[in-house]
């Protein structure tokens, strides 16, 4: 092959480094490329296509173990539908509704202590009246007073 994509010009047009690209060489993500004369990588347009997959999936919370697993399932599908990229993205959209979740308790809780002028975590968690979550300790430790 003497005509191909070198490395920085893959990475640029993907939107990566160089050292991403090698990364995921190095993982499996990305096929290893022919070599020039010179020894030099050279890719094809195949390689943007794929990195850009991968940083799609990225961003979407899967992790790299599991991109590489998505790719895998595709690249054995043979005209076969396989599990994969469907399961997957449902299990993951249920770890971004739990995230969201726990991050909406975390807010409210917040949003709380800031609207009751919370100012020492302290104090606060010896309060009853604390709107932050330390109910355990303020029953053991009942502080009458102001709140916060």
């Amino acid at each position: 092959m003497s005509t191909g994509l070198r490395s920085g010009q893959v990475a640029e047009a993907a939107g990566v480094n160089v050292q991403t690209l090698r990364y995921y060489e190095r993982r499996g993500l990305l096929a290893e490329p022919e070599r020039s004369n010179g020894g030099h990588r050279l890719y094809g347009e195949d390689a943007v296509t794929a990195l850009r997959v991968i940083k799609a999936a990225q961003r979407l919370g899967f992790t790299l173990e599991e991109v590489a697993e998505l790719l895998e399932a595709g690249r054995h599908r043979h005209g076969r539908p396989v599990a994969g990229l469907q399961d997957r993205a449902a299990a993951k959209l249920a770890e971004v509704d739990a995230k969201i979740a726990d991050l909406t308790t975390i807010r409210t809780a917040l949003a709380a202590a800031v609207e009751a002028g919370c100012d020492d975590l302290t104090v606060c968690a010896s309060s009853t009246c604390c709107p932050i979550p330390f109910t355990d300790l303020a029953e053991e430790n009942r502080h009458a007073g102001p709140c916060c």
